[in-house]
């Protein structure tokens, strides 16, 4: 196995692996609700509980983009169980507001973003694309990508965020299924929302990452450029918001630089200063190396760090975090998964963002995914070995 091909291998499963890891404390915005659901911090892949302390599932809008009482104008039908997510828009609807987003998923399993993310490295080496940044990669994606979201039973996850609930509210007035007419409504739609005066604020977040990286991990011998055109091109049919070509082609340069050997440190420290995240970043990093390798005292300085540059999903702020993190954890895929998921907050995007980065450098280095993690991660045993097959 060639060291690139190691590394998109060791991304693929660490993306996994972090996302997994998350799943059952997915948006605990408050991190002492994990060690008491939990029994102590995270330590490995486990399900998720019935309730949710924090869960807001059921005040957010089935019929598109953010929380029900943002929506304005006239009634839209609900595409939560009827489009997508089909048989779960009751719990969605449920009086106990306290429903877990990822009810119906069971350890080592990924959350939906993810699944979608590892279907969309499926169609394009199934397409055999030698140059994935085309529009027929891209239509490809997109196709499978509705015919996958619309088909009931296709998934066991509860949640779709904004970015799928918001695709498929427009979607479903003309319905496009072939590759051809999913790729030609989604850039018409595209353009539309990037011309907005008033973007779509729900669109501006790190959940923009999962199903951009098959574009960069297999441009991973192509040159930077057209990599991060491949990410961009992408991201703008899903998220069709201004700020996000730019903090996808951030992401997208220092993932691509690692997949070929580049030092994850370095990229980090690259990132956070054109994110202006580096002096603070620099500060937590002292404070944390105060205090033993793997100690709770060191995590909770981790844990400070993370909420401080942006716990929440919103992009620059949770890129930040995510980046601070492979700085401190260049060298340790481990410790940086399951730091990640006890910092809370949106840590599963950013966690599956983040294990790509760490496990594509990994692979240089040895620190990669641990093989009993490997063997309990069931969406990821399913697909990976299809993708890296094609890749021979």
């Amino acid at each position: 196995m060639s060291a690139v091909r190691r590394a998109v291998s060791e991304a693929l499963w660490a993306m996994c692996a972090a996302d997994s890891a998350s799943m059952p404390v997915h948006w605990y915005y408050d991190v002492q609700d994990i060690r008491r659901d939990f029994g102590g911090w995270i330590t490995g892949l486990k399900g998720p509980g019935d309730k949710h302390p924090s869960s807001i599932l059921s005040l957010s809008n089935t019929a598109g983009s953010g929380r029900s009482a943002w929506a304005s104008g006239a009634k839209r039908p609900d595409v939560v169980g009827h489009i997508i997510l089909h048989h779960k828009l009751d719990l969605w609807k449920s009086s106990r507001g306290s429903v877990h987003y990822h009810q119906g998923l069971q350890a080592g399993d990924n959350t939906l973003n993810t699944v979608c993310s590892l279907r969309a490295a499926r169609s394009l080496v199934a397409g055999g694309f030698t140059d994935v940044s085309r529009p027929d990669a891209r239509a490809a994606v997109m196709s499978d990508y509705v015919r996958f979201m619309t088909t009931p039973g296709s998934h066991n996850d509860t949640y779709a965020e904004s970015f799928h609930r918001s695709f498929f509210a427009d979607w479903q007035d003309s319905r496009p299924t072939s590759p051809r007419q999913v790729l030609l409504f989604a850039e018409k739609r595209s353009k539309l929302k990037l011309s907005s005066s008033f973007p779509d604020g729900q669109l501006d977040a790190i959940g923009c990452l999962p199903m951009i990286l098959p574009f960069i991990l297999l441009s991973a011998s192509a040159n930077e450029e057209q990599a991060v055109s491949a990410a961009v091109e992408f991201v703008k049919l899903t998220h069709p918001h201004p700020k996000v070509p730019e903090y996808v082609s951030i992401y997208g340069r220092a993932l691509h630089a690692t997949l070929g050997g580049a030092c994850v440190r370095q990229q980090a420290e690259h990132a956070l200063r054109s994110l202006d995240a580096w002096d603070t970043c620099q500060s937590y990093s002292r404070k944390a190396a105060r205090f033993p390798v793997s100690s709770e005292e060191r995590l909770k300085v981790h844990q400070s760090a993370v909420n401080y540059l942006g716990l929440a999903c919103y992009t620059k702020g949770a890129l930040s975090s995510l980046f601070y993190l492979a700085h401190e954890f260049h060298d340790d895929v481990r410790g940086g998964i399951l730091t990640n998921t006890n910092c809370g907050g949106e840590n599963c995007n950013r966690g599956a963002a983040l294990g790509a980065l760490l496990g594509a450098g990994g692979a240089y280095t040895g620190a990669v995914v641990p093989q009993e993690w490997k063997d309990e991660l069931r969406d990821a045993r399913d697909l990976i070995p299809d993708v890296l097959k094609e890749l021979e």
